[in-house]
């Protein structure tokens, strides 16, 4: 019974494919355009009635600008000649074909609707097409590659709460991977998938995971392109444009950061040369606004001005010396932590 079923399957499906290719060949000579024509036509009416269905109105602009697009290249098409004869035995064949192969088409819509997508969004959803695999196979595997592999396709694909885990995971086996620090680093310090940091000291460890990332590896762009995003992230203009501009010089092409840049360079003129000196030497374990992270509270210390030169330059404790910080940079800086005090 089982035999007979699959043959007579077979038979229907090779009578499908004949009744559809016979149409479309006759109608293909006569519309050099057909192919791309339905490949449209169905795209336009796949998303017509994904926007009818809607549930989630934030998707709503997305499916709205791709169905324009759709429309706008359909008007581009010269017009189709007038056929009587084609589409009848089209349809037939389309019906029977869809009774043979229609849960594999479920399993080739969303391909054929990349064909349509810029660059970026094909990007973002093939990625998250693979996540379910790639997590299954760093699970079962549990090799830094494994979990590397699944971070980044969650991170492309906007999934924050897999790619924070992927990334920790990773590190895990090996603490100074630069892309799973900095991308770690920039999801928790904005909040990316979880809850913002809550205080200071969230923030302060985040961006040192940034920042590691940068030592690590200085010639990465997206190390400095992360760095600058953190630095503005804890409004250090300055230091934010440098490690962004240079991020231009490493990649030329890339063009994430161009209004940011422009913001910051017209807003860099008046930043505080204090602000800059302590963002680029103390923020890391003081916090951005010096209230601790894993260094103390700058607005608790009792410490005199003496004091605190000794300090900064000669280093305590846990602390290491910034015997490169001397002069008007040394006057301003101890002026802004004397500013704290008070």
């Amino acid at each position: 019974m089982n035999t007979l079923l699959i043959v007579l399957l077979v038979l229907l499906g090779l009578a499908a494919l004949l009744a559809v290719i016979s149409p479309l060949r006759a109608r293909n000579a006569a519309d050099p355009n057909a192919a791309e024509r339905l490949r449209l036509e169905g795209e336009r009416d796949a998303l017509t009635a994904e926007l009818i269905d809607l549930k989630d109105e934030a998707r709503r602009p997305d499916l709205e600008n791709r169905a324009a697009r759709s429309l706008r290249a359909l008007d581009g098409l010269p017009p189709a000649p007038k056929s009587g004869s084609v589409f009848a035995p089209a349809l037939t064949g389309v019906v029977l074909a869809a009774a043979v192969v229609g849960v594999g088409a479920l399993s080739f819509v969303p391909q054929w609707q990349l064909a349509a997508l810029d660059s970026g969004e094909g990007t973002a959803i093939k990625s998250a097409l693979s996540l379910p695999s790639l997590q299954a196979q760093a699970q079962r595997g549990q090799t830094q590659a494994a979990y590397l592999a699944w971070g980044d396709a969650a991170f492309t694909a906007g999934q924050y709460d897999q790619a924070s885990a992927a990334y920790a995971s990773a590190l895990r086996l090996n603490p100074k991977q630069p892309k799973a620090l900095r991308r770690l680093g920039i999801m928790l310090l904005t909040g990316q998938g979880r809850s913002a940091p809550t205080n200071e000291q969230q923030a302060s460890q985040a961006f040192l995971l940034v920042r590691t990332a940068a030592q690590l590896a200085p010639s990465d762009p997206e190390s400095q392109l992360l760095l600058g995003y953190a630095f503005n992230n804890f409004g250090e203009s300055k230091l934010a444009l440098t490690a962004l501009e240079r991020y231009q010089s490493l990649d030329p092409t890339g063009r994430e950061a161009d209004d940011l840049i422009a913001t910051l360079r017209a807003s860099t003129a008046q930043t505080d040369p204090a602000s800059r000196i302590y963002a680029a030497n103390c923020a890391s374990c003081h916090g951005a606004g010096g209230r601790g992270g894993l260094g103390p509270n700058l607005h608790e210390s009792r410490l005199s001005r003496a004091e605190l030169k000794s300090v900064i330059q000669n280093g305590k404790g846990a602390m290491p010396a910034y015997p490169n910080i001397k002069g008007a940079e040394l006057e301003a800086l101890v002026s802004k932590l004397e500013g704290w005090q008070k």
